[in-house]
């Protein structure tokens, strides 16, 4: 059942990084010749990647300096942000947006384009990918515009610079079974390059994934993740983690944005979205699930929070599940 997860860990940063369940939206092979640009568009809750497995490419996104891109880098536009991917700077003014190129599609979510001038040759993996949990929400949000993965040899990158031989080797000629070998791959991309930002960036030391290891405020985050249904109140989340209260509500507030209550509060509704969408559960047992004995009170809550009301979501689901 989706709502509860028998793996669940003590490390809360390794449960931000096992709830990264990602539904691919769109992945596509490019074949591409100078001169030429891509506009990728804007994707909200969504991530998008970007491997060059020959040739190199410039890629702009807000926020950050422009980038060349050479076989061996993975790119990460975390927050779905539109960019562009070009040949050269002046390329990439008035790039045509992606959707509105032809495309070969080899099944439903993968397709292979063919766009440029006709000089030297660029082929790219690109994707963008969906994530719904609510901790794989928070820990995006806390990314920086854009994340590359360099090709400069490292131990800790060892692993994936053999993944991104293996999407280059599977991007060469498509073999069947190719698309599907190639979003796995993507998926696992996606994953290694959030861990080696988190594990080896300066920038995490501080934010959300900064306060999943402190050693007072990770655990507690770990305690609300793994039981929202308990009466939690700030004394005992403090007494877990051997902290005064004073002290730990002011470093939880500090370090997460927002008081413990109130990011419980949240947490509650988000994870009782996620399992309303999935479909696994009613919205009396969801919640039971968020540590609310009157299903009236969870409603208001719910629609405060998200939006919407709960029953809404929950009959979403069912329409969709029809025949």
């Amino acid at each position: 059942m989706r709502g509860q997860d028998p793996w669940k860990t003590p490390d809360p940063l390794g449960e931000a990084l096992h709830f990264l369940r990602m539904t691919g939206a769109f992945y596509c092979r490019s074949e591409l010749s100078e001169p030429w640009g891509l506009g990728m568009p804007q994707m909200e809750d969504c991530l998008w990647f970007h491997v060059v497995t020959t040739g190199r490419c410039r890629l702009a996104v807000d926020g950050a300096p422009p980038r060349s891109l050479v076989p061996g880098e993975f790119a990460l536009v975390p927050h779905g942000l539109g960019h562009t991917l070009s040949s050269d700077a002046e390329s990439s003014v008035d790039a045509p947006i992606v959707y509105d190129i032809p495309h070969d599609y080899v099944s439903d979510r993968y397709a292979v384009i063919r766009h440029g001038g006709g000089g030297v040759s660029t082929t790219m993996v690109c994707g963008a990918v969906r994530l719904d949990h609510p901790s794989a929400v928070q820990l995006i949000r806390s990314l920086p515009p854009l994340i590359v993965v360099e090709s400069a040899p490292a131990p800790h990158l060892s692993w994936m610079h053999s993944t991104l031989g293996l999407v280059a080797d599977e991007a060469s000629a498509l073999r069947p079974g190719g698309e599907a070998v190639i979003t796995r791959l993507s998926d696992i991309l996606v994953i290694q390059a959030l861990r080696s930002w988190i594990e080896h960036d300066p920038a995490a030391e501080s934010g959300w994934p900064g306060a999943l290891r402190d050693p007072g405020v990770g655990p507690a985050l770990a305690l609300l993740h793994s039981d929202p249904e308990k009466q939690w109140t700030v004394a005992s989340l403090a007494t877990e983690v051997s902290m005064s209260r004073s002290a730990f509500s002011a470093r939880f507030t500090s370090m997460v944005g927002e008081s413990p209550m109130r990011y419980l509060a949240r947490w509650r509704m988000q994870t009782a979205h996620d399992m309303l969408r999935s479909g696994d559960v009613t919205v009396s047992e969801s919640a039971r699930r968020c540590g609310y004995e009157s299903e009236a009170a969870f409603a208001r809550a719910f629609k405060r929070t998200i939006g919407v009301p709960p029953g809404s979501v929950r009959k979403r689901v069912e329409l969709s599940m029809r025949p």
